[in-house]
């Protein structure tokens, strides 16, 4: 079971007052109790220049548990990889922080506040090892509260490892009875698996009874 941490200091305000970029405010701290009363209030953190805002789109992408689109070719990826949770949290994050990579913005502080809360059994990685040469190839973090995925990144270094380790997650999510799978903005990428928008109040809707939902990790 997760530990909850101390709450935090801050008090969130209602992710409904963001403005019209979904930029609810800026400012706080990454504490895990922050990180989790952001998660739970419909918000997460991504730096805005140097300073750490809080986010809530209008509209907010989901992926649908019961609407991933598997190919034929995509599952014949799947079986080039073996993928494991939580084996190299902090690897999957740095992988998906890599400078090298366009529009990134994971910072050694958002990297910091992770692992805390992967440490206090909150955050957690999917990844998709090749079964070729044992190389870590692709794969995913995010933040687990009941039944809420908050998918933060993902990366791949080899062709569908990333989409390996969603296509996991998603049956595992389903597995533990999870309802709400995260994925924050509708890309291109996510969308060819299923991501679709939805209103942020419909968003708030779903969290709601998501948070409702006892879904352990397991």
């Amino acid at each position: 079971m997760p530990i909850e941490p101390p709450p935090s200091f801050w008090v969130m305000p209602p992710a409904d007052v963001a403005d019209s970029d979904g930029i609810v405010g800026t400012g706080a701290d990454l504490e895990p109790g922050t990180l989790l009363a952001a998660y739970r209030a419909g918000m997460f953190p991504m730096p805005i220049g140097s300073v750490m805002g809080w986010w809530s789109p209008d509209p907010r992408a989901v992926l649908p548990l019961d609407g991933l689109r598997v190919s034929r070719s995509l599952r014949r990826s799947c079986s080039r990889y073996e993928i494991r949770f939580d084996t190299a949290f902090a690897r999957v994050v740095e992988a998906c922080a890599d400078p090298a990579r366009p529009h990134g913005w994971i910072t050694d502080d958002i990297l910091a506040a992770y692992t805390r809360l992967h440490e206090l059994g909150w955050a957690h990685s999917v990844e998709a090892w090749s079964v070729d040469d044992g190389e870590l190839a692709g794969g995913l973090y995010g933040v687990h509260i009941n039944g809420l995925f908050a998918g933060e990144s993902m990366f791949h270094r080899r062709t569908d490892a990333s989409k390996a380790a969603l296509v996991a997650l998603v049956e595992r999510l389903r597995a533990i009875g999870a309802v709400l799978l995260d994925v924050q903005w509708r890309t291109s990428h996510l969308e060819t698996l299923g991501a679709i928008d939805v209103p942020r109040s419909h968003y708030l809707e779903l969290l709601a009874a998501a948070l409702r939902v006892p879904a352990s990790w397991g």
